[in-house]
C-alpha cells in the first residue's frame, strides 16, 4: 500500500492575531475553532482516510515550542517526530528537512505539506481531493491545492490554473501564481473565474522535491542537507545543525521551486493544481476567524463568558472573566488575563502595529501570555510588585522543574493539590496538601511531583531581585540548556 506522510509546518507567531497569540504561544496552538488546537486539527485531518497507508507526521517547528507542541501531540494521543529549526528560515527550507527526515524512515514516501494554523471546514472534501492527487503525486507530479474562491480576498495570493492536465478531470497546469491583489484586482480574479486562493498545501513525493529543490535553489538544498547530516536526535526531538542552517537561505516552497517549475520544461518535475472547494481559511487575523465562525441573527460571534446586547457583526473572545457589549456594531473584542484589544472588523490587520510597539517597549505581553507553559506544566503569575510575586504552578504527574538556586529571593510554597517532593540542599522530603516549605535564597532547590495527579502549589516569591535571570542551574531532567529556562 502506498505510504503518506503528513508534513506539518509550524513556524509561525500569528501576530496578528494577538492578544491571544503570542510570540511564545502562536496561533497554532490556540483553540479557535473547538476544543482542538488549529495543530491539533491539522494532525487529525486525515483520520479515516481509507486505501493509503498513512504514517506519523513529522512537525517542522521553532526550538522554542517544541515542549507544548509535544505535550499537544500527547493530549491526542498521537506521536510524530519533530524537527527543531534553530533559526527562522521560511517554508521551502523546512520542507527540505521534512523531506531528508521521511526518506530516512520510509522508501520515498509521497509527503503532504500542510501549515499548522489553517482550518478546513469540510474534511470529507478535503480527503476526498487528497486521494485523487495520490496518483499524480505518485507520478511525480509536485501537486498544489488552491481553493475555490467566493468573494474577491485580499489577503490571499492567487494561482491560475492553466489547462486541464491529460488523463484527469479536476487537475491544472499552473499558469502563473500572483501575490496579494488589490480589491479591484480580486474581484476581476473572481468574475474570470480561473483564479484559485493559495492555500499552502502541498503533494509531492520526498525524492521528487529533492530534485526540485537542488535543481532551483542549489544553495538551499546544500545547507540543510549539512544541517541535517550533522544533526543530533534529543528524546523526541531532532535537533540539525545550527551552524550549517544559519547559512540557508531563506525562502517559501512558492518561490523557491513552484514559480519556477510552472514553465520549466522536463528537465524538473511539473507543477500542478488541484481546486479545493472547502471552507478554508488562515486564520491571518481577526475579521478571518469572525468570517469562519458560525454566527447569530445578527452576525455576531462568542466565545467563553460573553453576554451581548443590540450589538451587531461583533466577535466577542473571553479568556479568563465576564466581557459584556452593548451597542456594538462592527467589532473585535479580545479579553485575556493581561491584556484586552478592541478593534474595528475592517482594521484587523494593523493589529501587527500594536504587537511592535509592545516589543519596541520592551513589554512582555508581545511574548508571553501570563499562563506560561513549560515541559514539567505551566504557571501563572497571579500577582506581583515590590520585593514580591505570588504564582500558581502546575506540576504534572512524574514531571520535575530543574535543580537550581537563586541568589536574590526567597520561595514559600503551599501544596494545595497532591504531593510534592522537595530537594532543599542536602534534604528530601515530602509536602502534603495543606502543608507548605520554606526555600531561602542561596539554597540549592528542585520541586518534583512523584504522585499520579497533578501538583498544585502556590508559590510567594519575595526579595529585593526577582527577574528570572537570578537562577543558577545544576540539572535539568529535559535537557534544557540555562537559556531555555529563563521563564521557568
Amino acid at each position: 500500500m502506498n505510504t503518506l506522510i503528513p508534513i506539518i509546518l509550524s513556524g509561525g507567531s500569528g501576530t496578528r492575531l494577538w492578544p491571544l497569540s503570542r510570540e511564545k504561544h502562536p496561533k497554532q496552538l490556540l483553540s479557535l475553532i473547538n476544543e482542538d488546537s488549529l495543530l491539533q486539527a491539522t494532525v487529525t485531518r486525515l483520520d479515516g482516510l481509507k486505501g493509503i497507508k498513512i504514517n506519523a507526521p513529522i512537525i517542522v517547528c521553532n526550538e522554542e515550542y517544541r515542549f507544548v507542541i509535544a505535550e499537544q501531540l500527547r493530549l491526542i494521543d498521537r506521536k510524530g517526530t519533530i524537527i527543531l529549526e534553530p533559526v527562522g528560515r521560511n517554508t521551502a527550507p523546512a520542507l527540505t528537512l521534512a523531506a531528508l527526515a521521511a526518506s530516512a524512515v520510509d522508501n520515498d514516501p509521497v509527503l503532504l505539506v500542510m501549515p499548522s494554523d489553517h482550518i478546513i471546514m469540510d474534511v470529507a472534501t478535503f480527503q476526498a481531493t487528497i486521494l485523487k492527487g495520490m496518483s499524480l503525486a505518485l507520478n511525480g507530479h509536485i501537486i498544489t491545492f488552491g481553493i475555490t474562491p467566493d468573494a474577491p480576498e485580499t489577503g490571499y495570493g492567487y494561482i491560475q490554473i492553466g489547462d486541464t492536465l491529460a488523463q484527469t478531470e479536476t487537475a491544472h497546469h499552473i499558469a502563473r501564481f500572483v501575490e496579494k491583489p488589490d480589491l479591484s484586482t480580486a474581484q476581476a480574479y473572481l468574475d474570470a473565474g480561473n483564479y484559485l486562493w493559495n492555500s499552502g498545501f502541498f503533494m509531492m513525493r520526498a525524492s521528487v522535491w529533492l530534485v526540485a529543490i537542488s535543481k532551483c535553489s542549489p544553495d538551499i538544498f546544500t545547507a540543510c542537507l549539512a544541517a541535517w547530516e550533522q544533526g543530533s536526535r534529543d528524546g523526541e526531538f531532532v535537533r540539525v545543525n545550527k551552524n550549517s542552517f544559519e547559512q540557508c537561505p531563506s525562502d517559501s516552497i512558492d518561490y523557491a521551486v513552484m514559480e519556477r517549475i510552472s514553465d520549466s520544461g522536463s528537465e524538473l518535475p511539473d507543477g500542478v493544481v488541484f481546486p479545493l472547494t472547502v471552507k478554508w481559511s488562515d486564520i491571518g487575523a481577526w475579521n478571518s476567524l469572525w468570517q469562519a465562525l458560525p454566527k447569530d441573527n445578527e452576525g455576531n460571534v462568542t466565545k467563553g463568558d460573553v453576554l451581548l446586547s443590540h450589538c451587531k457583526n461583533t466577535l466577542a473572545i473571553s479568556d479568563s472573566r465576564l466581557v459584556t457589549c452593548v451597542g456594538t456594531e462592527d467589532l473585535i473584542v479580545v479579553e485575556t488575563s493581561d491584556a484586552i484589544l478592541v478593534v474595528n472588523k475592517d482594521k484587523t490587520q494593523d493589529v501587527k502595529s500594536i504587537v511592535d510597539a509592545l516589543k519596541r517597549q520592551g513589554r512582555p505581553e508581545s511574548q508571553w501570555h501570563r499562563k506560561v507553559f513549560r515541559p514539567w506544566g505551566w504557571y501563572d503569575s497571579i500577582d506581583f510588585g515590590e520585593r514580591f510575586q505570588v504564582k500558581r504552578i502546575v506540576v504534572k504527574p512524574g514531571a520535575a522543574l530543574s535543580l537550581q538556586m537563586h541568589y536574590h529571593r526567597a520561595e514559600h510554597w503551599v501544596v494545595v493539590r497532591g504531593t510534592a517532593r522537595v530537594t532543599c540542599n542536602d534534604a528530601i522530603y515530602l509536602v502534603t496538601e495543606n502543608e507548605s516549605t520554606f526555600i531561602p535564597f542561596g539554597t540549592k532547590h528542585r520541586l518534583e511531583n512523584p504522585g499520579c495527579v497533578p501538583l498544585e502549589i502556590i508559590e510567594i516569591q519575595s526579595g529585593s531581585y526577582l527577574e528570572e535571570d537570578d537562577i543558577v542551574r545544576f540539572d535539568d531532567v529535559y535537557g534544557r540548556k540555562t537559556i531555555d529556562l529563563l521563564s521557568e
